[in-house]
């Protein structure tokens, strides 16, 4: 999973860009992802980049729901009832019988152990920078630009 100590507003964006993603164009959460304060960047698996329409929509979807001043909570349930409802693989092994899921409001939920913010008010505004497409990975590059 990487360094913990990244960016909450960074991490719960993606958190939302993974669910827009599943939503607009039934693309699976991101296989792969680095996030950083300044810039971030989350890789697909896809069949084709996307139009310069599909990036209008998909950061409009992002920014209409950061815009929704969601409440972002943590929750634990059983191992048990995390398999049933969410893809796993990457759980580590050493993880405990109780998986910590993060909720954004309604939109979206997943297993995580990052930090995060509290609201989604506290991101500021998302910028889709730029999309790639190689051998069966779209790349999003995006950023934040604070409101504060």
């Amino acid at each position: 999973m990487g360094n913990k100590s990244y960016n909450p507003e960074m991490h719960t964006t993606e958190h939302i860009l993974n669910q827009t993603m599943g939503r607009l164009f039934n693309i699976d959460r991101s296989f792969s992802m680095h996030l950083e304060r300044k810039k971030s960047k989350c890789d697909y698996h896809a069949e084709r980049d996307l139009t310069e329409d599909e990036k209008s929509e998909l950061e409009i979807k992002v920014n209409e729901t950061i815009k929704d001043n969601l409440e972002v909570k943590e929750e634990f349930i059983s191992k048990e009832n995390a398999f049933a409802k969410f893809n796993l693989t990457r759980l580590p092994d050493e993880s405990g019988d109780e998986i910590r899921i993060i909720k954004v409001g309604d939109y979206d939920a997943c297993p995580c152990i990052g930090e995060h913010v509290s609201n989604t008010s506290e991101i500021g505004e998302f910028r889709l920078v730029s999309s790639s497409f190689n051998e069966g990975v779209l790349r999003i590059r995006f950023k934040l630009n604070r409101n504060i």
